[in-house]
């Protein structure tokens, strides 16, 4: 039986514990063969960024966490390419680690609290400095203000700089810096309004220990987002990004089909290979294709039970917000992915936060970035890379609709939530009007609406149907039938007994105007023949709305 690693974050813990380990130790020979100074690898969470970076730190320092780490490669690749000589890195350099991923909270000053507390711990973790010769009583002054937490926030901003600079006097060997995920306080910041102060902050943390810093040997950062170099890495020069669209270390972060192939193997599950690859494979990292190493081990832990172990996990809240709160056009394409259907875009691997709310380039590109969206085919138009994206498999397809359920169904059951979208189907309209009205009460914003109402409206009806099943239904949004083009139109496949539904939707200004455009909505519907596609299919039972809205108010006109 393989004994795999669940939730281990540290490479000793594992070896010492002797469960299974999915070698990747050859990453380390690809980072000390990398000629650039700093290097930013960003992938999505839980893909093993921790892990590797723990594992750099344990074969470069001779102790970690104050424990030895002669011995702990004995058996992994790394000791045995080219004839062992990488070998002679491990354990001989300082190395300073520290992780981001906890350092997130509500505000900034609690954040805040956060960065110093993980300043005390790092240069906790080096207290041996305090009775080295080489640092001078102020040396040793300041470094006791950082284990007491007293430190001022212009120390802090230069911690990891000083510490490197301590470090190199006492060894007399520069330092490694590895820093694990950098992005996670400013993704905390940004989705809690403290976005500013967090970038300034960070900026001037990571300028001194990147930019001006004559003290580092080489640092290794990773992410999920490759943050605006503009916004966080400004100045910097010797930095490569190596996203999920490149090539270079591709095959480190998640499972290969050849590594899951043998882990389905050894565990007697290779009967399950294709279920495993429609639920949890799909990613493309560079030209490697790669399942999610989350899913697949909790898979085999439960004894091969198909569930959304990835995205049940926490981390959502920023796709959910973004995807929510798009606009309209943003939402058919959305729509399109839900229907296993590919779109091209253009992809930005630069992100600012800033941009999420008013360029949809930078919204695609964050949700391949974190890993709810894969690039399946690349190429070049009018001088720009165009990108075809779908969604990765069907454990990402239940997380966005559920996400939309939930969100839909005002924090009701999801029961709730299909109970109001088969009256919609079944054409029981008074039923469906009624939950309607909840929807319109409890999630709608007027804000949100005064923005572009009918598109907002728009937006919305196409989200309610978002859990449409598309062995029972097509859905088509803005197509041409008849003498003019529909909102939408539902219809059901030859199986079903349901109706086909059109829906006509309108916004006024003035609520007293609703029924009027509602029926004008219908009689639209009506004049424009917009039935026409539908009785070509031999389809004769249709249900026909008119929808006006106002603000949270709206009509229903219907035959």
């Amino acid at each position: 039986m393989l004994r795999l690693p669940i939730g281990y974050d540290i490479f000793q813990n594992i070896i010492e514990q002797q469960l299974d380990l999915i070698d990747k130790s050859l990453f380390i020979k690809d980072i000390i063969d990398d000629e650039t100074q700093i290097v930013l690898i960003t992938r999505p969470r839980r893909f093993g960024k921790t892990l590797n970076l723990s594992m750099l730190h344990h074969f470069l320092a001779a102790e970690a966490f104050m424990q030895p780490t002669k011995g702990l490669f004995k058996g992994l690749k790394i000791t045995t390419v080219d004839d062992g000589k990488y070998l002679q890195h491990q354990g001989k350099y300082p190395v300073i680690f520290v992780t981001f991923k906890d350092v997130k909270d509500h505000n900034f000053e609690n954040a805040y609290a956060g960065l110093e507390m993980l300043a005390r711990d790092l240069y906790g973790e080096h207290t041996y400095l305090l009775n080295s010769d080489k640092l001078s009583t102020e040396d040793k002054e300041l470094f006791t203000r950082f284990i007491r937490a007293e430190a001022t926030k212009a120390e802090i901003v230069d911690s990891f700089k000083t510490l490197s600079k301590f470090l190199l006097a006492h060894f007399g060997v520069k330092p490694w810096l590895l820093i694990d995920e950098y992005d996670t306080p400013i993704q905390a910041a940004y989705l809690h309004g403290y976005y500013d102060e967090m970038i300034d902050f960070m900026r001037g943390l990571f300028g001194a220990a990147l930019k001006t810093n004559p003290y580092v040997y080489k640092a290794v950062i990773t992410g999920i987002l490759r943050i605006s170099k503009e916004s966080l890495f400004s100045g910097l020069n010797n930095i490569k990004v190596y996203s999920t669209l490149q090539t270079r270390y591709s095959q480190y972060f998640g499972f290969t089909e050849p590594e899951v192939a043998d882990i389905l193997e050894q565990t007697g599950m290779a009967a399950k290979t294709e279920e495993v690859k429609d639920w949890y494979n799909g990613y493309k990292f560079g030209e490697t294709i790669v399942y999610n190493p989350w899913s697949i081990v909790n898979y085999v832990h439960e004894d091969g039970r198909l569930q959304a172990y990835w995205v049940n996990t926490s981390g959502n809240d920023l796709i959910k917000n973004l995807i929510i709160k798009s606009n309209v056009d943003f939402k058919e394409q959305f729509e399109l992915l839900l229907q296993n259907k590919p779109i091209e875009t253009t992809l930005s691997e630069h992100v600012t936060f800033a941009d999420l709310q008013v360029n949809e380039d930078a919204v695609w590109s964050l949700l391949v970035a974190a890993g709810y969206l894969k690039v399946t085919a690349e190429r070049v138009f009018n001088r720009k890379n165009i990108y075809t994206l779908e969604v990765p498999n069907v454990e990402v397809n239940t997380l966005y609709v559920e996400m939309i359920e939930y969100w839909l169904s005002g924090g009701k059951s999801i029961r709730w939530y299909n109970r109001f979208l088969e009256n919609l189907l079944q054409g029981n309209v008074a039923e469906f009007a009624e939950s309607l009205k909840e929807v319109m009460l409890q999630i709608v914003s007027v804000h949100d609406v005064a923005k572009e109402p009918e598109a907002f409206y728009h937006g919305l009806m196409l989200g309610l149907t978002v859990s449409l099943d598309r062995n029972q239904y097509e859905l088509k949004s803005n197509k041409e039938s008849g003498k003019g083009r529909y909102d939408i139109v539902i219809i059901p496949h030859a199986t079903s007994n349901n109706p086909a539904i059109i829906l006509e939707l309108k916004s006024v200004k003035s609520a007293a105007n609703l029924e009027q455009e509602s029926k004008q909505a219908l009689e639209q519907i009506a004049e424009r023949q917009y039935e026409a596609e539908i009785k070509q299919r031999g389809i004769n039972k249709i249900v026909k709305i008119g929808l006006a809205f106002c603000g949270k108010e709206f009509q229903i006109s219907n035959e």
